[in-house]
């Protein structure tokens, strides 16, 4: 199953290093990453699709553990066939 995790971070040295190595070791594949720093705030505004089997709610509350997330929310994409 695939996943769009849209992430709020902070912008840090590292955090997005940090933020995709959560994900594979929480066993999902990171497929892609997309994102830009906010002009109002400069919190980072990043949009990271990965796929894996285990429950998505899983990765969430590992990635709110991270101290440079702010805020996460998982969408299920659809798979192509």
């Amino acid at each position: 199953m695939r996943y769009r995790l849209d992430l709020v971070l902070k912008p840090a040295e590292g955090a997005l290093t940090r933020v995709i190595g959560m994900a594979e070791r929480r066993g999902f594949a990171p497929q892609a990453i997309n994102g830009e720093p906010s002009a109002s705030d400069g919190r980072w505004r990043v949009q990271l699709v990965v796929s894996g089997q285990r429950p998505p709610e899983t990765l969430r509350l590992q990635m709110q553990k991270i101290y440079d997330c702010e805020s996460v929310e998982i969408t299920a994409l659809e798979d192509v066939a």
